[in-house]
């Protein structure tokens, strides 16, 4: 069994309320707008990491991860990309990567909106943690905790982290 701490959207931000999550679970996923290479380094330090670059990472960070990850987990396999849109209007990138790999879990990001969906076309399903960072549209920043075992995703939560506005105790790309 693996617990997981899914997050998308950082935008150069964690904080002791992520970090503490972190800690309780055994891998991090992060969908994408990670924000710099520090906070891609100090997330590894923490717990193994498996992420993809979005589109307001730079350079760096871009050296460092792929645009598009598959790869399995218990017996699930799992799809990652940081834009790809939604069951029914996925964008074409996204729906060629569904038909070639044919996953059991579709992670994004992008969006700031957090969504858990079944996509019973595609047979997956699909998973956006919303937003964990202050940057951005979003209200109220999410991430999502899930189990995987044995081929089940299990005790899946949603977790808000309060208001998207300033952070105290907050690690960024200058520390």
């Amino acid at each position: 069994m693996k617990k997981i701490l899914l997050l998308s959207d950082t935008h150069d931000r964690l904080d002791k309320k992520i970090i503490s999550y972190i800690a309780k679970s055994d891998q991090v996923w992060h969908a994408g707008d990670i924000g710099s290479s520090r906070i891609l380094d100090n997330l590894s330090k923490l717990k193994p990491l498996r992420a993809v670059y979005g589109n307001i990472d730079g350079h760096q960070v871009r050296l460092q991860l792929p645009e598009v990850l598959f790869f399995d987990c218990e017996g699930i396999s799992v799809l990652m990309i940081h834009i790809a849109g939604y069951p029914g209007r996925y964008n074409s990138k996204t729906r060629d990567l569904i038909i070639k790999y044919r996953p059991k879990l579709l992670i994004c990001g992008h969006s700031h909106i957090l969504k858990v969906m079944q996509d019973k076309k595609n047979n997956h399903l699909h998973i956006n943690p919303g937003a964990a960072g202050i940057s951005g549209f979003h209200k109220i920043r999410t991430m999502l905790r899930f189990e995987i075992d044995n081929g089940k995703i299990q005790n899946l939560e949603a977790i808000e982290l309060g208001a998207r506005g300033r952070l105290a105790n907050t690690i960024n790309g200058t520390n």
